[in-house]
């Protein structure tokens, strides 16, 4: 009797012949694009390093495209927007040391974003691995410790037969849910050593399903269909498995109002009538949600900010569907659903009841009232008007990448995403820079489309080298610069705690000329001229950067006292 399992495809004579005779001058690191390659990669990112020479000298016989970045981190951040705009795993490719630690805080961030980024770099030659003292250049006793607490993963080559199972294995583990960041060191010796081996053809790396219990999904549709008040939160999870129509339909047949996360932007219609759009940092969202009495929240493990700070308590039962295990009933009690999110929603759209609940409506209208009352009540025009002019501006296709700077944190609560995918920011792990080179990442996954990038001139100059990449790789993204001179929103932090900021002002460059001496066109704009100057960028080809000078506000706080 033969099994399926027994089956073993025989190559062609013509593969056979390439096997026996692979093409001469091929190294360790044409092992390593002919698996991506293989893998379904079609760009790679990074900055070349002494160790990784032998991976930048085998992209010249391989068919990816290349985008080298200036900075590391940025190189990762630019890698993290572009796999969250394709959904792929995006190869990041680094040298060793400093060359690989100075990602750490990209790969931080698509860890917290859950965005699938393969990082692979160099390690010293193999006789120095093991933790002695050598003395090799960018040396490290344990390079892959400094890695394992931000990566889901860490594989460690040490021959060249084990490259293709190794990036194969680190590519699946980055785009099994919760999607992240995984990392694979390969020695100097093993890159640059002529390899005879086969060339690597297509590789199989299908990622495993993460499919509910059926027994939790029953459960958790009978208090669903029951209940007097659902509400969900939809997070993350939502956008990164592609679940935003499931949400929209289980929504509608509970009558259930939804609020997004901000890192779930979009994940549902702004203007729904069931939308309670993104307004955690709200007294009056925080109060609607603890009287739900079932909640459901999927994707997202109500973290410091989607709990308002930590001052949500939910009164009524809450269900949690969460890809990543380590976030299941970490700050409340649930029925936790270990499951990718779109697989959850699909269970319950096939089990949960239709609830008819003409009240809904009226609920979400009237809490947005109060919410649109109390910022109208702070005199907060110029923030609003800012923030308009920049949707108005923005094509409604178009993905926009948000710096940690005061108009982001507005567009987390009052941005308009337009669509699911759109909208993404660095609030997972909060780190500066993020907007542009994130931008630049996006930009390269689809040309078609021109993309937003939006900082504070604090943040603007962790990534102001970049300008180069933008250039030279004629990159449509307009970048938004926000000049206060300063770190805007840790002056505002710092005033209102201590009565007066230290170490938030900078000495800043005339962001226009800068650009300009790049090659980059620049036009410095008023609130009063944004939307028009904006609309203008963006509708030009390649690069373009905006430079507003304004001192914007947040709106007030309600989780303190």
């Amino acid at each position: 009797m033969t099994h399926d399992h027994d089956l073993v495809l025989r190559p062609t004579a013509a593969q056979t012949e390439a096997a026996l005779n692979p093409p001469a001058g091929r190294n360790g690191g044409d092992l390593v694009v002919e698996t991506l390659a293989g893998l379904g990669a079609t760009t790679v990112f990074g900055l070349p390093g002494q160790h990784a020479l032998g991976m930048f000298d085998a992209l010249r016989r391989s068919t990816l495209h290349y985008v080298g970045l200036r900075v590391e981190n940025n190189a990762g951040f630019a890698a993290d927007a572009y796999g969250r705009i394709t959904g792929e795993a995006a190869p990041l490719l680094l040298s060793t040391g400093p060359g690989a630690l100075t990602s750490l805080a990209a790969l931080q961030e698509a860890a917290a974003a859950s965005a699938p980024v393969l990082a692979i770099s160099s390690q010293i030659p193999t006789a120095g691995l093991g933790g002695g003292r050598h003395g090799y250049l960018h040396e490290l006793p344990d390079q892959a410790a400094s890695f394992r607490g931000v990566v889901k993963s860490v594989h460690t080559v040490r021959a060249q037969s084990q490259i293709p199972s190794a990036v194969a294995a680190a590519w699946k583990s980055a785009l099994t849910a919760p999607h992240g960041p995984v990392w694979v060191e390969i020695p100097q010796d093993v890159l640059l050593a002529e390899t005879t081996l086969p060339v690597v053809t297509a590789m199989d790396a299908t990622p495993d399903d993460l499919a509910p219990r059926p027994e939790l999904t029953a459960v958790a549709a009978d208090l669903l269909s029951s209940a007097a008040r659902p509400a969900i939160i939809a997070g993350g999870g939502v956008v990164r498995s592609d679940a935003s129509g499931k949400l929209r339909l289980l929504a509608e047949r509970l009558q259930a109002p939804v609020v997004t996360t901000f890192g779930g932007k979009g994940a549902f219609p702004w203007k729904h009538p069931l939308s309670l759009q993104s307004w955690l940092e709200d007294r009056y969202t925080t109060d609607f949600l603890e009287d739900a009495d079932v909640l459901l929240v999927v994707g997202s493990g109500l973290g410091e900010l989607s709990s308002n700070y930590h001052t949500f308590k939910p009164r009524g039962r809450v269900i949690q569907i969460e890809a990543d295990p380590g976030k299941l009933e970490s700050n409340h009690p649930a029925l936790g659903i270990h499951a990718d999110a779109r697989l959850a929603l699909q269970a319950l759209l096939e089990t949960v009841e239709e609830r008819k609940d003409d009240t809904a409506p009226e609920r979400v209208r009237t809490l947005l009232a109060r919410v649109t009352d109390r910022i109208a009540a702070q005199e907060l025009s110029l923030e609003q008007e800012v923030l308009a002019s920049v949707r108005r501006a923005l094509p409604a296709d178009s993905p926009s990448f948000w710096d940690m700077t005061i108009l982001a944190y507005w567009a987390w609560s009052a941005f308009d995403a337009q669509g699911p995918n759109t909208m993404h920011s660095a609030q997972g792990a909060g780190g500066l820079g993020y907007g542009f080179p994130a931008a630049l990442g996006a930009a390269t996954a689809d040309p078609t489309r021109p993309v937003l990038a939006v900082s504070g001139d604090g943040g603007a100059l962790y990534s102001v080298a970049e300008l180069a990449t933008a250039r030279q790789y004629d990159l449509p993204v307009t970048w938004l610069i926000v000049d206060d001179g300063g770190y805007g929103i840790l002056r505002e932090y710092m005033t209102d705690t201590f009565g007066q900021a230290t170490a938030t002002e900078l000495t800043r460059p005339d962001y226009v000329a800068l650009a300009e001496s790049f090659g980059v066109p620049a036009v410095r704009t008023t609130p009063d001229t944004l939307e028009k100057d904006l609309t203008k960028a963006l509708a030009s080809p390649g690069p373009s950067v905006v430079v507003l000078p304004a001192l914007l506000r947040m709106f007030a706080p309600t989780h303190l006292g």
